[in-house]
């Protein structure tokens, strides 16, 4: 029989706790493992869902990587390259890679008669994956594309249709600055709205077609490929393989091709969601030095009350090690009714803000409109174990308090 289990069990019972002077303190400490342990639940959800959110929609405008001209180009008038490659078939074959599309991207001027905008036309094909868009459009339809005709819709954000003051259906006319200049009428036939401003205003969806022919480009010729992959997390890994099968490659004109990752078109944006982990480093080592605090603060009173039985126990020769396991097991039994309260508060306050949105945000600053939340059982299953293990480490020094116990002074005492 493990006797120090059995005397824990017989301290933290209800008959006991009851009759205890310092079950406020207990409560206490208790309570504040369970807060700090819900708003570490809270902050990695939060953050972890805004950077999910953000990344998203990111992605959603440019995909996870670019096969493009190596060139010093970074403007959106590029040099073409030829949709037809031999490795094509290669990349859509690696693991791990979600699709691929072609793409021609074009600056441009829309207008009407009393506005105009600034924006850049992306030229889609009927590869392209709508997936994203789907989720953001708030009236209209996607763009039907086909091998022969063009379309003349577009879709475009509700940024750029109110800079217009145009509404489903309304024609507008864009202006391209080249040698000639050109001019081509488009009819808004979808409008989305992803609430990422620095990239809403800019996008105007259309059929690849148009900007090929504005370009004078042969059939075969497209800025780049994009390609999407399922998880985020092994971009660089998959933008070396990637590298690997075209990086080689040299065609017939001698030009060469890159592969570029979504974090260099948006440098400041990703460099700005990684700064938040650090607020999330900040809060836990906060919360858990609060909470580990507040059960040390608990365990010594508990120690203080239960000094005639320390005495008793040592008189009839039990080791300082072994009424030290006694209060070692009266922490982790603590600990883990303040953690079983702390997940139950913490997971529940988020999905009451994931499936009702009841916090809310302003788009304009956070670029979301009601605070994300990423529920993930893995971080939260991590957090209980690093959290139960360094409170029961900090547990360890006060429990060895009972070293300083003389048997003779609480037995005389009592």
């Amino acid at each position: 029989m493990n006797i120090e289990l059995y005397l824990a069990k017989r301290i933290v019972s209800r008959k006991h706790a009851m009759n205890s002077f310092s079950r406020p303190i207990i409560a206490v400490a208790i309570g504040g493992i369970a807060i700090g342990l819900a708003v570490m639940i809270l902050s990695i959800a939060i953050v972890t869902g805004f950077k999910n959110e953000i990344t998203n929609k990111v992605v959603g405008f440019g995909s996870h990587l670019q096969i493009v001209n190596f060139d010093n180009n970074t403007s959106y008038e590029t040099y073409p390259i030829s949709k037809t490659q031999t490795w094509i078939s290669e990349i859509e074959n690696i693991e791990g890679i979600e699709s691929m599309n072609m793409f021609i991207t074009k600056a441009g001027i829309a207008k009407t008669e009393n506005d105009l905008q600034g924006v850049v036309f992306k030229g889609i094909d009927k590869d392209f994956n709508w997936q994203f868009f789907n989720q953001y459009l708030t009236q209209g339809d996607t763009l039907l594309i086909n091998d022969t005709s063009r379309n003349n819709g577009v879709v475009v954000s509700e940024i750029i249709a109110n800079a217009l003051n145009l509404n489903l259906g309304d024609s507008f006319s864009a202006y391209f600055i080249q040698d000639p200049p050109r001019m081509r009428k488009f009819t808004i036939i979808g409008i989305y709205d992803t609430k990422l401003e620095d990239l809403d205003k800019f996008f105007v969806l259309c059929d690849i077609k148009h900007l090929r022919k504005l370009n004078d480009w042969k059939e075969d010729e497209i800025t780049g490929f994009e390609i999407k992959i399922k998880d985020f997390s092994k971009i660089i890994d998959l933008e070396i393989q990637i590298s690997r099968l075209v990086g080689n490659y040299i065609s017939q004109d001698a030009g060469m091709l890159k592969v570029k990752n979504i974090k260099e078109d948006y440098p400041g944006i990703f460099d700005w969601l990684s700064l938040l982990d650090i607020n999330v480093w900040v809060i836990l080592i906060l919360m858990l030095s609060v909470a580990g605090f507040n059960m040390i603060s608990g365990l010594l009173v508990i120690i203080l009350e239960r000094v005639n039985m320390v005495g008793i126990l040592k008189s009839i020769g039990a080791s300082n090690v072994r009424i030290a396991k006694v209060f070692i097991y009266v922490a982790g039994f603590l600990i883990s009714r303040g953690m079983i309260i702390g997940n139950i508060i913490g997971i529940g306050l988020c999905l009451l803000q994931k499936y009702f949105g009841i916090i809310s945000l302003d788009p304009d600053s956070y670029y979301v409109a009601v605070v994300p939340i990423n529920i993930n059982l893995i971080y939260i299953l991590l957090l209980n174990i690093v959290s139960l293990f360094i409170t029961l480490i900090m547990m360890v020094l006060p429990s060895f308090l009972v070293s300083k116990i003389s048997p003779a002074e609480t037995i005389r005492f009592n």
